[in-house]
């Protein structure tokens, strides 16, 4: 006969009063939230440790369902691209007026530099007559869908902080990011890809790294997913040589019955996600070549988005983005880290145009025709706009915080628009001002989310995305 002594008694008693606590605490299903569940249905049922990822229910009609985030990295000129500026081409080689500058840090320059005009002519296009740069002749096209925001500010004016703080809210590594709040927020949609893929298109990585689609302090599980743009999206998806499904299954399905039984004893979610990219993996080994076959889309269409299948590209990623969102992923970003232009400007940008411009528009054109613009929010622009003074001799420009441009389409955004205004310089921000901390609410208000109440309690306090701060841009909002 076994008998069970006073100190086994006592450690089994303090194990299951630590599982307890963990569960109700730290998983955040308290009796108030297993009885709004109840409410919800389906959607909400079960407990964490089901499926994390379970669709849920957000705090009012969302206007988004997803969101398609093309962040280009380096920080584009705003003075180039979307905020025309004819006065300072009237400046161009004078210094700026003294009081512009009072009080202002650059990055690299001596902020007395001479101004520098504009590179490229401007036009108006569409029936809302939003001004186009002469090197976006594709986004000039459906110009009548875009909402392009003028007076954005930032707290920032180097890339790695300014990148993870248009990301995350915050300049300091270990913050969620936008797209963990998202899935946080909404779950998934589809059982065989994650819900958050990025994709990494430019000449070298992100400044920022992989703090830009990391999970921070919420479970991993709504961290971004790395895909490459050819062959695998993951490496070492496909099983080595000599190990069939079966065999795979096999460990597999041993391997969740060991978390399984360690997720009973400690009810750690982190091991419930640990489950659930264990699956994951497997269903992609079916659903990722399939998505990843770009031969499948029409000549038509990889034309217009100027793709060609196997190839690293932004457009291929821009064509997957598609493709991934029809298949119920949540939020896709695509970072372009190409941007940084302190000389060479001209050149440089109209480059990076030609790698860019097409494609974006197609994406949009695209999703607008299968009936799916109205409800994915395509975001893009970088961490920081450019100084309107000169750097690099007569062809650069400096980090500048003060004033840039974002652009919005879809997504229940306002369309043929243009928000907030810049100074005669295009250097300061001066009317309408939208800071980094107002896009990102407004962004989860087009997903259905009060940015005050999407929370996640750690170390003792309730964070969110926006911290103290943030207020929706109404003017944005259709």
């Amino acid at each position: 006969m076994n008998r069970i002594t006073p100190f086994q008694e006592a450690v089994e008693s303090q194990r299951q009063a630590i599982a307890r606590r963990w569960f109700f605490k730290q998983c955040g299903v308290g009796l108030g939230a297993i009885a709004l569940r109840s409410l919800f249905g389906e959607a909400m049922a079960g407990s964490v440790s089901a499926n994390p990822m379970a669709p849920h229910v957000p705090h009012h009609a969302a206007k988004a369902k997803r969101v398609i985030f093309l962040f280009q990295a380096g920080a584009p000129s705003h003075l180039e691209l979307f905020d025309h500026k004819p006065e300072l081409a009237k400046w161009n080689g004078k210094l700026p007026p003294e009081e512009l500058l009072k009080g202002y840090r650059t990055a690299f320059i001596n902020p007395n530099a001479t101004l520098l005009g504009p590179k490229f002519k401007f036009a108006r296009h569409g029936k809302s007559g939003l001004e186009l740069s002469e090197v976006l002749p594709h986004l000039a096209g459906v110009a009548d869908d875009l909402c392009i925001v003028k007076s954005m500010h930032t707290d920032a004016f180097n890339h790695a902080p300014a990148q993870i703080f248009m990301n995350t809210g915050s300049q300091q590594f270990g913050r969620p990011s936008l797209g963990a709040w998202s899935t946080y927020g909404l779950g998934s949609e589809s059982s065989d890809l994650p819900a958050y893929v990025v994709f990494s298109t430019g000449s070298k990585g992100t400044s920022g790294g992989s703090s830009n689609w990391g999970p921070g302090f919420l479970p991993t599980v709504h961290g971004g997913t790395l895909f490459r743009t050819g062959g695998d999206p993951v490496l070492y998806l496909s099983n080595p040589k000599g190990i069939d499904a079966g065999m795979q299954r096999d460990a597999l399905d041993t391997i969740n019955r060991l978390n399984r039984e360690r997720l009973g004893v400690m009810g750690d979610p982190e091991i419930a996600a640990r489950i659930n990219s264990f699956e994951m993996a497997y269903r992609m080994q079916s659903s990722a070549p399939e998505l990843m076959d770009l031969s499948r889309e029409s000549k038509a269409t990889l034309e217009a988005y100027g793709a060609e299948p196997g190839r690293p590209t932004y457009a291929n990623a821009c064509l997957l983005a598609r493709r991934l969102v029809e298949r119920g992923v949540r939020f896709v970003q695509i970072f372009h880290e190409a941007w940084d232009q302190h000389g060479n400007l001209a050149a440089d940008l109209k480059k990076n145009c030609g790698h860019t411009d097409r494609p974006t528009a197609a994406l949009i054109r695209d999703l607008k025709e299968r009936g799916m613009l109205d409800d994915t929010l395509v975001v893009w622009g970088g961490e920081f706009g450019r100084t309107p003074m000169v750097q690099g001799g007569d062809d650069g420009r400096d980090h500048h915080p003060n004033c840039f441009s974002m652009m919005l389409a879809g997504g229940g955004t306002k369309r043929g628009c243009s928000v907030g205004e810049s100074d005669e310089f295009g250097f300061n921000a001066t009317r309408d001002k939208v800071h980094v901390h107002d896009l990102n609410a407004t962004i989860l208000h087009l997903l259905g989310f009060d940015h005050t109440r999407l929370t996640y309690r750690f170390q003792g306090r309730d964070f969110r995305l926006t911290d103290v701060h943030g207020e929706v841009v109404e003017k944005m909002v259709a």
